[in-house]
């Protein structure tokens, strides 16, 4: 079976590899990646594989919105199978993820997680060198390939990127500030090789003590200033000191949202989730917000742009995400209350009563979200038929209710439409003289009121 499996993966190498020769980047996609899937180990076919996605995404690669968020749900699942270890899947699923755009820094850096996931850092080291060869003037590219060769360890390479940084931005001071401290570490670990196994070598590295001041002072430059872009480069620094540090990575999550880096704030807190390799009910809140966010500032930009289709296409997407991620969290969270309130009203939205009413009556034994709760426990009685069960459940949060607040507006009005279904037109009147004295413009309420009132007259008259 090895033997059938390593031949199969040679002759699609092959045919890929002629593919890639001939020009037919998208044939040549394909054979490589059947290669790929059959022996996932052979490194030069992944070489192949890179060069070949590179070739096609530049001749035939589509950008845009849909692409951007389709590369964005595709790491959070590669994120996710990361975090249950599951190494080997993730490769696999980024794969798909580079023939979408092999060049994209978010997309490279999910890649190389995958790898590394499934000890294979030689792999994770071919996306890196293969978007860097291919596409060295890309700010956002070359900023995530400098800090990975910072967590290799390898500054002379981090050093290099820098310096196209450098040049691309020329004046910029945070991007100065990492090309001297990676010129130091390359320096000192020059330095630190030669002087080895050498009596004073390593006291001759620290004898300037002017350098060595210099060095601090540059390094102390990225921590101070209000600018986001510093408060940034500190917390970057501080979490690669510190990689579970949570709260400097909450910290940073918050500032990339304060600033509408949505999908930056969306990788952070992803790659938090992954190294704290424990559930963290408040880093799991913050990716659910900052994606919904994400998805309305999408939507944003279709409108602006004239593209209510695509406009509408992703709020439904967001509606989905909205309930599926929910779902998800209720299964790991089975004792917060809360989100058992907000699954409840996302099945009562999709008329899936029955759901709804079980997730409520959870949610009614939480002291914050216990008469919004019965609020929508009535909704779903009356939505089936069980106008009594409704009732109980509105004057038990009416009666709890000490002021005329929206909530309890609501739950008067839907007393009040019992009340008149049920033909007790009095009753149905009170209800809503009682919301009239505080807010005439409630819903339909003059409508009603001007109806209940001449429907009451009529009978008098009769």
């Amino acid at each position: 079976m090895a033997v059938d499996l390593a031949q199969k993966a040679q002759n699609f190498t092959n045919r890929g590899r002629q593919a890639l020769e001939s020009g037919r980047f998208e044939l040549a996609v394909d054979m490589l990646m059947e290669a790929v899937a059959a022996a996932p180990d052979v490194l030069e076919t992944r070489k192949l594989l890179r060069a070949a996605q590179i070739a096609n995404f530049r001749r035939n690669g589509k950008t845009g919105i849909g692409v951007k968020l389709s590369c964005m749900m595709a790491r959070q699942k590669i994120m996710g199978l990361v975090k249950k270890g599951a190494g080997v899947e993730a490769m696999a699923e980024a794969e798909k993820l580079l023939c979408q755009n092999p060049l994209d820094p978010d997309n490279i850096e999910a890649a190389v997680k995958a790898a590394e996931a499934a000890g294979k850092t030689d792999h994770a080291a071919i996306s890196v060198e293969a978007a860097y060869e291919c596409s060295n003037r890309d700010p956002a590219l070359l900023e995530r390939v400098a800090i990975y060769y910072q967590m290799a360890k390898n500054w002379t390479k981090a050093r290099d990127a820098y310096q196209k940084l450098a040049e691309i931005k020329p004046g910029d001071q945070r991007v100065l500030s990492l090309l001297k401290n990676s010129e130091a570490q390359a320096t000192m670990n020059a330095g630190w090789e030669q002087s080895a196994g050498k009596k004073g070598g390593f006291q001759a590295l620290i004898a300037n003590k002017d350098q060595a001041k210099k060095l601090d002072a540059v390094n102390k430059a990225m921590l101070i200033g209000d600018d986001a872009e510093v408060i940034i480069a500190e917390k970057l620094a501080q979490i690669e000191k510190e990689p579970k540090n949570m709260n400097a990575r909450r910290a940073l999550a918050r500032i990339y949202n304060q600033n509408k880096r949505y999908e930056e704030a969306i990788n952070c807190l992803n790659e938090a989730i992954e190294i704290s390799g424990a559930m963290d009910p408040e880093l799991d809140r913050m990716l659910s917000q900052t994606t919904i966010l994400y998805y309305d500032q999408l939507i944003e930009q279709c409108r602006a742009e004239g593209n209510e289709e695509g406009a509408a296409d992703l709020e439904g997407q967001k509606s989905q995400f909205v309930f599926d991620d929910l779902a998800q969290r209720v299964e790991r969270y089975p004792n917060d209350k809360h989100l058992h309130y907000e699954l409840g009203v996302q099945y009562y939205t999709y008329e899936y009563y029955d759901e709804a009413l079980e997730h409520l009556q959870i949610a009614q034994q939480s002291p914050k979200d216990r008469l919004w709760a019965l609020y929508y426990l009535a909704l779903c009685f009356l939505k089936k038929g069980q106008t009594d069960m409704a009732l109980v459940q509105l004057e038990a949060a009416r009666d709890a209710i000490p002021t005329m607040d929206d909530l309890k507006k609501k739950v008067v009005y839907q007393l009040g439409l019992c009340a008149e279904e049920a033909g007790d037109l009095e009753k149905a009147y009170q209800y809503y003289k009682d919301i009239y004295s505080t807010d005439v413009g409630f819903e339909d309420l003059s409508t009603r009121m001007l109806q209940v009132s001449q429907a009451l007259k009529n009978a008098q008259k009769g």
